[in-house]
């Protein structure tokens, strides 16, 4: 039986296997047994159940709470090949009976609806008409009011199920749902003897991050001033934030959309498109911009405030990475996101209990960003993981590289100057106080008359403020609640004062801007992606995933059989794409390196330094006899010289994978190239047994057998080096 799902996988999808948790829950429905499926963001939930939908007799149904979240679906399925396709409110009611009557004649294997449509009769009674032999409930933890995102509709799945004659099998997906949310959901579906499957939730390919009293604004422009080249989200808390943030970021030249509740209905859809097709490279947005979103390149998401609890926060910031591919996870901390949450809280109109259940979740989120833990493990063992190692290595907590300075003397004046001030007053009159400010009212309260008035004058007013931020973090200081905080001291903060304790901070290091480089296959990939999305008129994303074109980049296939070996790569996309593609890649080979041809051929001329005319001498004109060999043979060269790869991409303003990229150039022209210089003997036998599992055609099957120490270009290593031998 499960042949058949992976014969489905490749012919449709153009995979070889299923991921990490898909096998299982696969199986399960395959064998006609009500299935709850929790499956991290990015762990290919949507497959688990598309492809037992391709196999079943009938339609299957498919909830889903969003209308852009089912559009995306169903565009994309559409590119794979699959019969597939949605009702909801955008549609005539003679376009709806129209695909209700098509999906009866078997035109189409998945019908996506939202879950308000089942509470209409006259829809109910339409549905009738169909075989439903399987219904896939997605985002299923809106089911539950101790879920993130409950939604009332949801409630209407219970009834509509016992009012059917015969009932379908259930199949209920989500990404995060606690023990409590996972006995809601089995409860108010009346899943029957179900089996539940919580894949890992871990994401190995996502660093997380967690800052503390930074600059948010001067962080945020320039980490995406370093990033203009990929997608990104930043989620603030509020409109007003998202509008003051966006507004900076086009300020300063950046291709910055915006998504909030309160923007029209167009400008929304307009945005979202725009962020899609890769018009706009970074969206900053409230959460109302979340689960509509299937974009698989987004690179990095920052969230500017904390969220409310830790199963909004991993599944928004899961939304990085999603192709597989490195994303980093930001979160910018500040004691104010505290108090907004807190008033958000209490301004609802939950009962009691869901309250103090709100708040508690609230507390595990301030207690993550305060953890000196290793961020990861912190996040699965709130998601009931166990045996997780202390130490990550892909986290700001495993990784901390940023500088200590002793900022006591500064923390001494601001705490004093609190004092003087009787702790009645907010972070702004307090930092005017220190910056020496004579407004009126700090001349009509006479704070100009303390001896702490002024004694920061050489310091910025923002940069005192950062300072308060930091020091209220790091619970020195607190602020009140209310619509007006004052700051006030804590116990730390009089220690301090008395010198029996210093304060240490530590400084982050903002990120590089990146050099202008090369432009390698991978980016003229990309660019060629783009190219045919605007001539169909869809998301690049839905053409290939960034992680096919890398690994398009590093096999550099010849021909459609060779392409088709790409992961990623289906019969459909193949049949539409392939030649497009294999062209590109046949021209960027001829034209950016010299006699390229000789990668069809594999010439094996042994790349030798006496076949360049180089002077012995030292002096400029070696120099510039080098500078005019192909820039990968450089790269070979000045390893043979003595350089290691981060010193060669830093003298030549390379990226790792470039420096990588061009040894494998050199090794397909057939170069001499040291493999075993980047082969660790203990992880080569490994890598060699999985070749012989899952063969050599493609990288990814290797990778998802190996540990995660092993590297992608240790693999591409091994396999060059023991292709030379073969040959």
């Amino acid at each position: 039986m499960i042949e058949k799902a992976l014969g489905v996988l490749r012919r449709y999808f153009g995979y070889t296997h299923f991921r990490d948790g898909q096998q299982k829950v696969i199986e399960s429905l395959l064998l006609g047994t009500d299935t709850l499926a929790i499956m991290p963001t990015g762990a290919g939930k949507s497959l688990a159940y598309q492809i037992p939908a391709l196999l079943f007799q009938g339609t299957t149904l498919v909830i889903s709470p969003l209308i852009s979240l089912m559009k995306d679906q169903v565009d994309a399925l559409q590119q794979y090949g699959v019969p597939a396709t949605f009702i909801n409110s955008s549609l005539s009611l003679k376009e709806v009976r129209s695909r209700i009557e098509r999906a009866e004649r078997g035109d189409y294997k998945l019908l996506y609806i939202a879950p308000e449509r089942l509470e209409s009769e006259s829809f109910r009674s339409l549905l009738g008409s169909l075989h439903v032999s399987f219904l896939a409930i997605d985002e299923a933890h809106c089911v539950s009011q101790w879920g993130h995102d409950f939604r009332p509709s949801y409630l209407q799945l219970g009834p509509f199920l016992k009012s059917l004659s015969n009932r379908p099998l259930i199949g209920a997906f989500t990404a995060t749902a606690t023990e409590e949310v996972r006995v809601d959901i089995i409860q108010n579906l009346g899943l029957s003897d179900p089996n539940v499957f919580v894949s890992g939730f871990d994401r190995p390919n996502l660093t997380f991050a967690t800052l503390r009293g930074e600059n948010k604004k001067v962080f945020v422009l320039d980490y995406v001033k370093a990033h203009t080249d990929q997608a990104g989200i930043i989620y603030a808390g509020t409109r007003k934030e998202v509008d003051n943030l966006q507004a900076v970021l086009i300020k300063n030249g950046l291709k910055a959309g915006k998504y909030h509740a309160g923007m029209k209905d167009e400008d929304r859809q307009k945005s979202q498109e725009d962020f899609l097709f890769d018009e706009r490279t970074v969206m900053v947005a409230t959460n109302a911009f979340g689960m509509g979103i299937d974009k698989s390149n987004v690179r990095y998401v920052i969230h500017y405030n904390m969220p409310k609890n830790m199963e909004a926060y991993y599944q928004e910031a899961g939304r990085a990475g999603r192709d597989g591919e490195p994303g980093e996870c930001l979160l910018l901390f500040s004691p104010q996101d505290v108090v907004l949450q807190r008033y958000l809280i209490e301004q609802t109109i939950f009962q009691p209990d869901r309250k103090m259940n709100e708040l508690k979740k609230l507390q595990g989120m301030v207690d993550y960003c305060h953890t000196p833990r290793c961020l990861r493990k912190t996040i699965l063992e709130y998601f009931g993981e166990e045996n997780i190692q202390e130490e990550c290595s892909n986290c700001s907590n495993c990784n901390d590289e940023r500088e200590i300075v002793d900022i006591t003397v500064e923390a001494q004046k601001i705490f004093s100057c609190i004092y003087r001030m009787r702790e009645r007053y907010g972070i702004g009159m307090v930092a005017d106080v220190l910056r020496g400010s004579r407004n009126k009212k700090i001349l009509e309260l006479r704070f100009d008359e303390l001896t702490t008035h002024g004694i920061m004058r050489e310091v910025s007013l923002q940069e005192i403020k950062d300072r308060i931020n930091y020091l209220i973090a790091e619970n020195y200081l607190q602020l009140s609640n209310g619509e007006y905080p004052v700051v006030k001291l804590l116990p730390n903060a009089v220690l301090v004062i008395k010198g029996e304790a210093k304060v240490r901070q530590k400084v982050s290091l903002l990120p590089s801007r990146k050099e202008t480089e090369e432009v390698s296959l991978f980016d003229r990939l990309r660019a060629l992606r783009r190219e045919i999305a605007q001539r169909e008129n869809l998301p690049p994303y839905m053409i290939f995933a960034d992680s096919t074109l890398r690994e398009m980049a590093q096999v550099c296939p010849n021909d459609r059989q060779a392409m088709i070996r790409i992961s990623g790569v289906g019969e459909r996309k193949l049949e539409k794409y392939g030649d497009d593609f294999l062209a590109g890649i046949q021209s960027f080979i001829e034209v950016e390196i010299p006699g390229g041809a000789r990668l069809k051929s594999k010439l094996s001329r042994s790349f030798n330094e006496d076949d360049i005319e180089t002077p012995k001498e030292n002096g400029n004109s070696a120099n510039n006899a080098k500078e005019k060999l192909p820039s990968h043979h450089q790269t070979l060269m000045l390893y043979k010289e003595g350089l290691t790869l981060e010193d060669i991409a830093n003298v030549r303003k390379l990226t790792a994978l470039t420096v990588q990229d061009h040894f494998v150039r050199c090794s397909l022209e057939g170069h001499a190239v040291p493999w075993n210089d980047f082969i660790p003997v203990e992880q080569e036998s490994a890598i060699l047994d999985a070749v012989c599992k899952v063969g050599r055609e493609k990288l990814r099957p290797i990778k998802d057998l190996l540990s995660d120490e092993v590297e992608w270009f240790t693999i591409r290593a091994v396999l060059e080096k023991h292709k030379v031998i073969a040959e």
